[in-house]
């Protein structure tokens, strides 16, 4: 046989499913897929096999699970497997999976191991060649991943400290104790807030992540309380959204989620009175003219993340893209954070909007240099807490995006603000954000604070005020 092991990775969301079988058996399985699953589809079709089995490592919180579409679209031939270990429920028919069961992939064989803590029904799947008794790889979900292990606060806080103490058991007493060949294939990679600091490579081995990874060499409970609690960054807005609808079981599409194209005309009459638009142009394009009130978030992978923190699930979201051609890629990345509601998008573009004699809104880019030359202008840091602690700009305000929306009220709406990140992606999110809200003198940076760094101007800490 040939082993087909396939770690495909979702940008954006940082999140990490398999396929894994046997193509002299011609069979597989898939773990943990997201809800564009086309992928696996043609995956499994290039190797000649038949995806027979789809797993979940748990209830996930920050993507859309894929596993009721992926089943679905298989007509039958496969069965949705997931824990119910910790009391998990679920409102969709699925197949039982406790620990110690074993699934067969012709010499493949899975194991599943309760591993609690990042969330109560945790299971990570152990990987063997045939009948042998040490596995060769982890497929660890969110309990342990390269340079971290999962965050135990996501089930709110009456639950916090007993899952904590669950993920260090697990830590230590699961993971720690495989020999140091053993390699990990996490769910998450770096960018992720699945977790703290999630390292950037994509695998590794339980003997790299003894000698290097912090996390897992705390060997005190209460150290180990100590540390997650103050390393946990912030808890996305979708997060415990998802985690209701993943538990529920998500809406199956069987496509892409509709998205109809509108004339400038029906355009504009849709969008009146605080329609939920969303531009995905690049912030220069944005910023030199865009149907006002509108969103910028830009597309790229970060998108899916930005639009669980900022956007409205339960509003039609209303699209303008760079080309029309957009279109596909932009809505399965909307798709990874549970969005599924569209009202259309403009056939055309600006350049059909402009073109109709519409009004447009702008936004004045600033650059690094002027910036610094203009004391009547006060910077907005808009990145997370950890990187404004290691250094911004003089006289800067901190308010991360994800809670702007909230903080808007400590802003004095009389300044002259320019925002900035740490490239300019999410200061334009920041500057559209605010305009819509009615800030009037607003502007963005674009190179944001890797500009402000690459010129060499001076640069302030917390500890420094």
């Amino acid at each position: 046989m040939t082993l087909r092991f396939e770690q495909i990775l979702a940008d954006g969301v940082a999140e990490c499913s398999y396929l894994l079988g046997d193509d002299a058996a011609h069979v597989c399985a898939v773990v943990d897929p997201r809800p564009d699953v086309d992928i696996y589809l043609e995956a499994a079709r290039h190797f000649g096999l038949a995806i027979t089995h789809v797993f979940e490592t748990h209830i996930h919180a920050d993507f859309m699970s894929g596993a009721r579409e992926l089943v679905d679209r298989l007509g039958g031939q496969a069965k949705l497997y997931v824990s119910t270990e910790g009391g998990a429920e679920y409102g969709f028919d699925h197949e039982t999976v406790r620990d110690g069961d074993e699934f067969r992939f012709g010499g493949l064989r899975m194991k599943a191991r309760f591993t609690p803590g990042h969330t109560p029904e945790h299971m990570s799947y152990f990987l063997y060649d045939g009948d042998t008794e040490t596995p060769w790889g982890v497929l660890s979900g969110d309990a342990f991943f390269v340079d971290s292990v999962g965050r135990p606060d996501l089930m709110g806080d009456d639950q916090t400290e007993e899952l904590t103490e669950k993920l260090f058991h697990t830590v230590r007493n699961v993971f720690m104790a495989l020999p140091d060949d053993v390699i990990i294939y996490p769910c998450h990679g770096a960018g992720s807030a699945c977790g703290p600091d999630i390292g950037d490579r994509m695998s590794s081995t339980i003997g790299y992540e003894r000698r290097f990874n912090d996390y897992a060499k705390i060997e005190s409970l209460e150290a180990f309380k100590r540390v997650m609690q103050a390393d946990a960054p912030p808890v996305p807005a979708h997060y415990p959204r998802l985690k209701k609808v993943n538990a529920k079981g998500p809406e199956v599409l069987r496509n892409l989620p509709r998205v109809p194209p509108l004339t400038v005309e029906r355009f504009a009459k849709a969008t009146e009175g605080g329609a939920q638009v969303v531009d995905t142009r690049d912030m220069m394009d944005f910023g030199a003219g865009h149907v006002k009130g509108s969103l910028n978030i830009g597309a790229r992978p970060e998108l899916s993340v930005w639009a669980g923190w900022l956007l409205d699930p339960e509003k039609p979201i209303y699209l303008v893209l760079h080309e029309d051609t957009d279109l596909p890629g932009v809505v399965k990345l909307l798709w990874r954070t549970g969005f599924t509601e569209f009202g259309g998008y403009l056939a055309g573009g600006m350049s059909a909007w402009r073109e109709a004699g519409r009004d447009f809104a702008q936004i004045p880019q600033i650059s690094v240099h002027e910036l610094k030359d203009a004391p009547e202008i006060a910077p907005l840091d808009v990145r997370k807490p950890d990187e404004w602690e290691g250094g911004h700009m003089p006289g800067a305000t901190h308010a991360f995006l994800g809670e702007l929306r909230e903080k808007m009220s400590e802003l004095d709406r009389g300044k002259s603000y320019a925002t900035y990140c740490a490239s300019g992606f999410r200061a334009s999110i920041a500057a559209s954000l605010l305009a819509a809200h009615g800030f009037e003198t607003i502007r963005n940076v674009p190179g944001s604070w890797k500009a402000w760094s690459a010129a060499g101007y001076p640069v302030e800490t917390p500890e420094q005020k």
